[in-house]
């Protein structure tokens, strides 16, 4: 009788509302040794998926404070296998990826690896322009998500662009996940729509604590606060990167990242007004 090896990792998938992308999500996972779906109050079919392929549910209810999501569940909820790696219900791992996956961490000392993804883009794999690898394979008790004072101003219960501070060496997985969205483009925009407004407010929280930031943070928030980074990052991505390569599909979506960077110096300098008006408004007063 054959035993069946699986890779001594444990996915955790952080969902709300993922009924379209979940299921895809969970049928690339069966190789792993541990799944652990941890959901913020769904109320769609979530949890009935999760039930159907006998992974662990946990349900996670956000009071506003930190920790949020991700850094909840590694200090709440039991991971029984040294390596921990935090999947979106829209990241797919391929089988390359699981190969170099199970491989690398048998003998290595780092404590982390960055992993690489592709796009999938309105139903076409983007082959070139600009991809952000993340940190999110790494070692249970090696660290967390960074801590970000943003109960003032935050809604989402998610780590979104926080990175894990670990405490060793971190090397690279290059094997690639596929990010792909089933949900179309207007849940796309409304998401970064999100999106840019806690990184406004996380620019103007941060700018004085540049030494907490990664390489590719500092050199992001050196440039977000003028109005070319989106058009740099456009160039970049579209023309240095090769983008115009994927057509039609990679020129929408090196726009689209260029009007997220225009909207985020908007809403930064909308914070500032309406922060100028509130002092000005107090000093009238006194």
């Amino acid at each position: 009788m054959s035993i069946e090896i699986r890779i001594p990792v444990t996915v955790v998938v952080p969902v709300k509302n993922e009924e379209k992308n979940l299921p895809a999500c969970l049928d690339l996972l069966q190789e792993f040794d541990e799944v652990i779906v941890v959901d913020s109050n769904s109320t769609d079919r979530t949890p009935a998926i999760v039930e159907k392929y006998h992974h662990k549910y946990v349900n996670f209810q956000w009071n506003g404070q930190f920790p949020k999501k991700r850094n909840w569940t590694l200090r709440n909820v039991p991971i029984r296998n040294k390596w921990v790696l935090f999947l979106d219900a829209d990241e797919f791992v391929t089988d390359a990826f699981k190969k170099e996956l199970a491989k690398v961490i048998q003998n290595t000392d780092n404590v982390g690896f960055w992993l690489h993804y592709t796009n999938d883009f309105m139903g076409r794999v983007l082959k070139h322009g600009a991809c952000m690898p993340k940190l999110a394979l790494f070692k249970v008790g090696a660290g967390e998500y960074e801590f970000i004072d943003e109960k003032a101003w935050s809604h989402l219960d998610m780590e979104i662009h926080e990175h894990p501070i670990l405490d060793g060496k971190v090397g690279e997985i290059k094997a690639p996940i596929v990010h792909r969205e089933f949900r179309g483009l207007t849940h796309y925009i409304q998401k970064h729509n999100d999106y840019s407004s806690w990184e406004a407010h996380r620019f103007l929280t941060m700018k004085d604590k540049k030494g907490e930031l990664t390489f590719r943070q500092k050199v992001k928030y050196r440039f977000i606060d003028t109005w070319f980074l989106g058009f740099m990052y456009f160039c970049y991505s579209y023309f240095y990167k090769l983008g115009f390569l994927d057509g039609k599909m990679g020129y929408i979506y090196a726009a689209y990242k260029m009007q997220y960077f225009f909207n985020v110096k908007a809403k930064i300098e909308e914070i500032r007004v309406e922060e100028t008006q509130s002092h000005k408004e107090m000093t009238d007063e006194n």
